[in-house]
């Protein structure tokens, strides 16, 4: 196996079914994850549920059921929805598994014994929604005069025994953290915002709570329960056997990206290092605060209507044209918006008209006038280029910008080699050829096959199903897929020695259409 790579999604909070935040982190993860793969690393994508809280206490309340009941029911309902969007991961984490209790009063323990936790009594500002803690500076004015948090929810006054752990000590250690890793929070607006916010002072952290007892028991203080943020961020190392001195412990940590919204960057890359330097355990390498999906522009919530689910949007439209959207469409690390008419333009110009006939064209051709066999051609200098062209735009464009976390950049490097090819064929005209010169025909269509399986390795992390079935077609083997392959000159004799000729093709990105409704609003 290759050099270890170790990704995690934050955890998403089961008070309420996926939406389509949470279904693009892990449409991206997935992505990333695929991509690492290709190029030879050994991955391991983790995600799961945070199922501590007040916020799950109070909502199990609600529905006449307790938080175990509650937990059990909606975790199912992000699994389903990993499933559905063909996210696959190694490790789902639920945080009630007794295994990351055990991990969780691990670093506690560790973190007292570095003398970071002390008892004393909490008096401020906590919003339930966000389960975060806030200075009276920080909050803003709602209607009525009432106090919000900076994310616009309500807060409420809180008087209670509290532990404390002393992230006050940290600041300098985290400061220094930033400076010697410049790529430890990206993308740079949220570094930025965090070395504001540690420079200005902090303050030492409330972890602890006694008015509910949904969550992990603080060790030695069993009427208290863990602030729910501590327990969260511990799943990346439950998930590994930590505390045990697991081989996958081992193997992956620290790891080599938290992706994360961008409304938690606070957590993960403040309390968390911090966390992790009292236990004295090695930070993560990078944590990444990707942007929002709006719809239509419109922060999506149940008072306006417009909440989506996206396994119902996976089903409408295909699971691979969804994925492709949601990287194509959005610099990654930004806000971008979506609408059902936006993935049908999209998809439809650049999968199906631009790529999906390219392929379909040039199998089908091979299929109908060479009997569908293989065979040595001799190239000219118009062949020559066009496959420089695809292999650079593939094996380098793509992958420096995939490794980059630039995904609209590298599908872009993508499909300026596929509007190549299709300004090639017709160039070339092979269907003229046929009539006039079948030889050059020949060489024509071959060309094209080779830039087609060069592009479906490229893209195949973005629509893994497609490709994978144009793979099938060209009869490419299974261990011949990653990018590692695009640079291994002698596939195509190797392809042509199987003796194996084309079936007739199946198109592999059909063109999607949308609802009447829609369109009739559109």
């Amino acid at each position: 196996m290759g050099e270890p790579y170790y990704i995690t999604t934050a955890i998403s909070y089961p008070n309420g079914k996926p939406h389509i935040g949470h279904a693009y982190e892990a449409i991206a993860a997935d992505v990333i994850a695929r991509f690492h793969k290709a190029m030879g690393r050994d991955v391991r994508l983790q995600t799961g549920t945070d199922e501590h809280g007040l916020k799950m206490a109070q909502k199990a309340r609600d529905l006449d059921l307790t938080p175990a009941q509650l937990s059990d029911q909606m975790s199912q309902h992000f699994i389903d929805m990993c499933a559905a969007l063909n996210v696959n991961y190694d490790v789902f984490l639920r945080t009630t598994e007794p295994r990351h209790h055990t991990a969780s009063q691990e670093i506690w323990k560790r973190m007292e014994a570095n003398g970071d936790l002390y008892l004393d009594r909490y008096e401020g500002w906590y919003s339930v929604r966000d389960e975060a803690y806030y200075d009276e500076s920080e909050l803003v004015e709602g209607e009525g005069g009432s106090k919000l948090s900076p994310q616009g929810t309500p807060v409420e006054w809180t008087v209670e025994e509290s532990w404390f752990f002393r992230l006050s000590k940290y600041q300098d250690k985290l400061l220094a953290l930033y400076t010697d890793n410049p790529d430890f929070i990206r993308p740079e607006a949220r570094r930025n915002e965090m070395i504001a916010f540690v420079s200005q002072g902090l303050r030492d952290l409330s972890v602890s709570r006694t008015s509910f007892d949904w969550g992990v028991k603080v060790p030695g203080s069993d009427n208290h329960v863990m602030y729910v943020w501590v327990d969260a961020l511990t799943n990346y190392l439950t998930g590994l056997g930590w505390p045990e001195e697991t081989d996958a412990f081992a193997k992956y940590w620290p790891a080599n990206l938290h992706l994360i919204g961008k409304d938690i960057v606070r957590f993960h890359t403040i309390y968390w290092p911090a966390f992790l330097m009292s236990a004295n355990l090695p930070v993560p390498h990078q944590v990444f605060g990707h942007g929002f999906l709006l719809n239509r522009g419109q922060k999506e919530s149940k008072s306006l209507g417009n909440v989506t689910d996206p396994i119902a949007l996976a089903e409408r439209f295909g699971v691979d044209a969804v994925r492709y959207f949601f990287m194509r469409e959005v610099a990654f690390g930004q806000d971008g918006s979506w609408s059902a008419e936006a993935i049908v333009t999209r998809c439809n110009a650049e999968l199906a008209n631009s790529y999906g006939n390219l392929v379909q064209r040039v199998l089908s051709m091979i299929f109908k006038n060479m009997d569908g066999k293989l065979d040595t051609f001799s190239s000219t200098e118009a062949d020559d280029v066009l496959t420089g062209f695809v292999r650079y735009a593939c094996s380098v464009e793509v992958t420096r910008e995939f490794a980059a976390l630039n995904f609209s950049a590298g599908i872009d490097a993508w499909m300026r080699a596929v509007f190549a090819c299709n300004a090639y064929i017709d160039e070339q005209a092979p269907w003229t050829l046929r009539k006039t010169d079948p030889e050059r025909m020949r060489a024509v269509l071959l060309t094209l096959f080779m830039a087609i399986r060069d592009l479906t390795i490229a893209i195949a992390p973005i629509v893994p199903t497609a490709a994978g079935k144009v793979l099938d077609q060209l009869g490419i083997p299974a261990g011949e897929r990653g990018y590692g392959a695009l640079h291994h000159a002698g596939w195509y004799m190797e392809r042509v020695a199987t003796g194996e000729a084309l079936a007739q093709p199946v198109g592999a990105f059909p063109r999607l259409e949308l609802p009447a409704e829609e369109s009739a609003s559109a």
